[in-house]
């Protein structure tokens, strides 16, 4: 519905067309500080009105920013009807463009979907990212299309970041990095077909006992690795408005999720515990290892857009390589 600028950065959208429910869009313009990724990655924004550019920290308007980077949008679109549409039938493809109705179809028709790890290798931040190297705790983000945000919280909590690609032997050059805690981030594709690549890899860094922290595609990747199946969603979850509940602390929190696939509850083996569950369709949103220091959850702590009633996720990932450290003192 909002965060406008933060949605169509987002890595996770890759190859996607993004349509917004809120009637009016652009209204703030585009700053510098909302990106989530270093460009648009997203195919196309449909929208119902597009809205002149008022707020000071904008530098460009958002018709303006989207012709420069020569992405394509739309407005006069009953979005809403559409939602619906998507609701009833599921996601689909789909085109914007000025030709005939015919014409659209025979090019969809002859559209391919990228697979996952072509996609993944497309989003990845880590060629240009530098932090700051002198911070208490080093983590090692395994990029999948992580979103800056993710970084940003972490650097604020302390830490030293530093990405790598999901590529063939990644997990020794990540152990060789000695990190005191590991994040498998978030980012686009099918979480089957981008683990037949990494799950030994991610068995891997599993079984070094460094604290992990999976978020998103992560959580996915990380759920198939201990051997359990995730499952095509009907509806995905899309937005910054879906009720969780934490097991653990019994309290509900409002979270910002995107995201097609869900883990199939009845697959996790037993040594996994869920810590966190939909309150609009019972699905998993959060799994637990009881016999490592090893988490996940399906929706976006870090919120950006949204709330901040996850960013205790990143605190307890903080505990985590606390204790990690001591042990290993």
């Amino acid at each position: 519905m909002t965060g406008y600028q933060h949605t169509i950065t987002d890595p996770s959208f890759a190859d996607q067309i993004i349509t917004f429910t809120f009637p009016h869009i652009g209204n703030i313009g585009i700053n510098h500080k909302d990106n989530e990724g270093e460009k648009i990655f997203a195919s196309g924004v449909v929208m119902r009105e597009l809205s002149s550019m008022s707020h000071p920290s904008s530098y460009i308007s958002l018709n303006d920013w989207l012709e420069k980077n020569n992405v394509i949008g739309i407005s006069g679109v009953d979005t809403r009807a559409l939602t619906r549409h998507l609701r009833e039938h599921g996601s689909q493809n789909g085109m914007i463009c000025s030709s005939s109705k015919a014409h659209a179809l025979d090019k969809l028709k002859e559209y391919k979907s990228v697979n996952g790890i072509e996609i993944t290798n497309k989003v990845s931040l880590h060629s240009n990212f530098k932090s700051d190297l002198n911070a208490k705790y080093r983590v090692v983000i395994v990029d999948f299309g992580v979103k800056i945000s993710i970084v940003s919280r972490l650097i604020e909590l302390g830490c030293t970041v530093e990405l790598i690609r999901p590529s063939t032997g990644f997990a020794q050059k990540v152990l060789s990095m000695n990190p005191d805690g590991i994040v498998l981030s978030n980012g686009p594709g099918d979480p089957q077909e981008i683990g037949e690549s990494v799950v030994s890899e991610i068995d891997i860094i599993i079984k070094s006992k460094i604290p992990i922290f999976g978020i998103c595609m992560g959580h996915q990747l990380l759920a198939i690795t201990l051997g359990a199946k995730t499952i095509k969603m009907d509806i995905g979850h899309r937005g910054s408005n879906h009720p969780v509940y934490d097991v653990i602390s019994g309290k509900v929190e409002i979270t910002s999720q995107n995201h097609g696939f869900v883990v199939d509850s009845a697959s996790l083996p037993s040594n996994v515990e869920i810590t966190h569950i939909s309150l609009f369709d019972n699905s998993v949103e959060g799994i637990m290892m009881k016999d490592y220091s090893v988490f996940s959850v399906q929706y976006h702590p870090e919120e950006a857009p949204g709330t901040h009633d996850s960013h205790y996720l990143f605190r307890r990932f903080i505990g985590n390589i606390v204790l990690y450290k001591m042990k290993s003192a």
